[in-house]
């Protein structure tokens, strides 16, 4: 009998079976919703990161449920140089930021409870809930000249059973961070009915060109028990070296009592490899080369998305201040932009509703891929916009 923590169809969708057939016909596709950085030319794993796994330290095996010591100490020394810190001794080592979200789920929250996530965000929090028997509510994120916190949704979706609210800073597609307002709003919130919070920073180091400042944090003295998460496959671009980890802020009663738990829960997986952990410090160095690729990459394809007259192009970048993905707006009447960019000009976007955006009004695009690659692929999608006025 199928397991009701599954999926009840577990086919693919209406465009992932057209991409199929356009594929097996021997289309040549133009993907915009690529986001993995080792298969659009900006890997950050060279010959030396390479190397660096076959350091000696990687051939003995001293598990340590939080991670090894050595490991812990050089992701808080990356924080040092951004704009938080954190102890090596609040840090909790992880295979992946999917297995963080995993973990802090069975550490807040017992069968049946809920945590709160932002609409629109990235379409990971549901399974994973789903598999721990937590239900997901959502909090919204309105849009006028920019993302904003609705906040009087999210007390609006709080309740009794409420474990955790999840922050994404910047949000994923949306690019949005909270205002100080919005967190000092948020915490006490969350202060004063015993609810953690789960801030997500894996895009925290990728502000938009022309702004080079840091991103929020939410690492430093908070009120509420609070889990900043962050990793490899973003900050170094190295998905496949399976590195994330978990910091720990808040009262030092709470933070202490929940890393208790998260440690026990952490030794039944022990799922960082030794090799790995042992070259963090050589990996961990590779980000600058990285981000500077990326910032050249995001520079390019959102030059190539601001100067596009609206008029002509019959898309809109709407704002945002972080990450690798953008939402444009689809004009009024444009139908399914998505479906329609595949079948009739071999485009692959992502559509709006995969993120619990409007249906038909908006597409979700990357902005990692090759410029050239970028420009040819708008360039084809754009032939589909009617040329009307905007939602």
């Amino acid at each position: 009998m199928p397991n009701r923590r599954l999926p009840g169809d577990l086919g693919p969708n209406e465009i992932t079976e057209l991409l199929e057939r356009k594929r097996r016909s021997g289309a040549r596709i133009l993907d915009l919703t690529e986001s993995n950085p080792t298969r659009v030319g900006l890997g950050g794993a060279g010959p030396a990161e390479l190397q660096a796994l076959a350091e000696a330290g990687g051939a003995t095996y001293e598990p340590h449920p939080r991670g090894t010591p050595g490991a812990r100490e050089a992701v808080a020394l990356y924080y040092e140089g951004r704009t938080g810190s954190v102890s090596p001794e609040d840090l909790v080592l992880v295979a992946s930021t999917s297995e963080a979200y995993a973990h802090l789920l069975r550490l807040l929250c017992e069968p049946g409870d809920e945590i709160l996530v932002p609409r629109p965000s990235y379409p990971l929090f549901e399974p994973i809930a789903a598999l721990e028997d937590v239900t997901v509510e959502r909090y919204r994120l309105a849009y006028h000249e920019g993302w904003r916190l609705d906040l009087d949704s999210l007390e609006a979706a709080l309740s009794p059973r409420t474990r955790a609210l999840v922050v994404v800073q910047p949000n994923n597609p949306t690019g949005s961070c909270f205002t100080p307002a919005d967190v000092a709003a948020v915490e006490a919130l969350c202060v004063a009915r015993g609810i953690a919070i789960i801030s997500d920073e894996v895009f925290g180091d990728f502000p938009w060109p022309p702004a080079t400042a840091p991103m929020p944090t939410l690492l430093g003295e908070r009120s509420a028990l609070t889990f900043v998460l962050g990793g490899l496959s973003k900050l170094c671009g190295m998905p496949q070296m399976k590195l994330a980890w978990v910091a720990l802020q808040g009262p030092a009663r709470r933070r202490e009592e929940a890393m208790r738990g998260l440690e026990w829960i952490a030794d039944l997986f022990l799922s960082v490899s030794t090799p790995v952990q042992a070259a963090l410090p050589k990996l961990l160095e590779a980000r600058h080369a990285f981000r500077a690729a990326v910032r050249g990459r995001l520079e390019s394809n959102l030059t190539r998305l601001r100067e596009a007259r609206p008029a002509a192009a019959g898309f809109r970048l709407r704002a945002g201040e972080g990450g690798w993905s953008a939402v444009l707006d689809t004009p009024a009447g444009a139908g399914d932009i998505a479906m329609e960019a595949l079948a009739r000009h071999d485009v692959l976007v992502h559509p709006g509703h995969f993120y619990d955006l409007a249906p038909d009004g908006s597409v979700v695009v990357s902005l990692l891929p090759e410029p050239a690659l970028f420009d040819e692929a708008m360039g084809r999608i754009e032939r589909l916009s009617p040329r009307q006025e905007f939602r």
